[in-house]
């Protein structure tokens, strides 16, 4: 345990070595990530002696505090236990440190970076630890964070969809609207499309570019010959020609780019416009039917329809008793 009395300005907040110490990192630990685990690594050996508990925050104040997680607590919760640098969990922790949770828990210091940690109207959950002196700094580890990851996942959200869908999931799995996932597959297409160009592109003008006979022709060299071959393999510089080349290909990739991507926003805005009014129609249909009168419209329906077949018959001929015929008339 920590020294009584010790002084909080020597020896790492007066600890001597052969101390056993009891360090508390908390966090919530979403998407655990190296990050993660080289903030506890650092607790883990801030002393010689050290045991490090974790407090994993719970699904409730982290969505009040900061908004939804990925994982729940409990894979949270289990994903911290796979660290080897944790020793003990403590799951019912509160969002923010005090004095009195430490002391419950006979823990010696708080471990965290020293950038101060704001939260609803505190400009530091750690302020008070600190004041009691019982905070020990490690350092953030720069780019990485939970929120990294999630922005990487948002921005390029198609792919990621496609990739699922690819693995078997369904577009009901992963949330989308029919609308939504052949939207999503048309454009991941063309961007195929784009990125097939881009490498068949450059395959053709690699090809092209060392025919000498072709260079010849276009006045970009003399005539072939095998001295020529030969100081044309030594040089590796490009000429003005070759550049503008490469400039007007690169034009010409984003043209097509351009069309491609003008076309498929017609297709798409075409597609929708049609989606939406079937889907219109399909509802307004279906409150029809699920309204109370429905079943009397249908029988009213019904009933309308023999009446019409009776008004069939009239204008054909009937045989009469005298053998004769009449035609009834309307």
């Amino acid at each position: 345990m920590r020294q009584k009395g010790a002084s909080s300005d020597s020896n790492k907040k007066g600890y001597s070595a052969d101390s056993p110490c009891r360090v508390y990192c908390d966090g919530v630990f979403d998407l655990f990530h190296y990050g993660h685990a080289r903030a506890l690594e650092q607790a883990k050996k801030l002393y010689p002696h050290t045991t490090l508990i974790v407090g994993v925050c719970t699904d409730t104040d982290t969505l009040y505090h900061k908004g939804k997680t990925v994982m729940p607590q409990n894979e949270r919760v289990e994903s911290v236990r796979a660290c080897k640098w944790v020793d003990e969990i403590i799951q019912d922790t509160p969002w923010v440190p005090t004095v009195s949770f430490l002391d419950k828990h006979n823990i010696d210091f708080v471990a965290h970076d020293a950038i101060p940690y704001a939260s609803d109207e505190m400009e530091d959950v750690y302020a008070e630890v600190k004041a009691a002196g019982r905070f020990a700094e490690t350092q953030r580890t720069e780019g990485v964070s939970t929120s990294d990851l999630i922005l990487r996942i948002i921005r390029d959200y198609n792919e990621y969809v496609v990739r699922n869908l690819s693995r078997g999931y369904n577009r009901k799995d992963l949330g989308l609207s029919l609308l939504k996932e052949q939207r999503i597959k048309a454009e991941m297409a063309v961007v195929e499309m784009r990125r097939n160009l881009s490498q068949n592109l450059s395959a053709i003008k690699k090809s092209v570019s060392g025919n000498k006979l072709w260079r010849y022709e276009r006045g970009e060299q003399n005539e072939p010959n095998e001295e020529s071959d030969e100081s044309d393999r030594k040089s590796s510089e490009k000429t003005e020609e070759e550049e503008a080349s490469q400039d007007d290909d690169t034009n010409w990739m984003e043209e097509i780019g351009s069309s491609m991507d003008a076309t498929l926003t017609g297709f798409i805005q075409n597609f929708e416009r049609g989606y939406r009014q079937f889907e219109r129609a399909l509802s307004s249909k279906l409150k029809r039917l699920s309204s109370p009168d429905a079943e009397q419209r249908r029988k009213k329906s019904a009933n309308g329809g023999v009446k019409k077949k009776k008004r069939a018959g009239h204008g054909q001929k009937k045989h009469t008793r005298h053998g004769l015929t009449t035609k009834h008339t309307l």
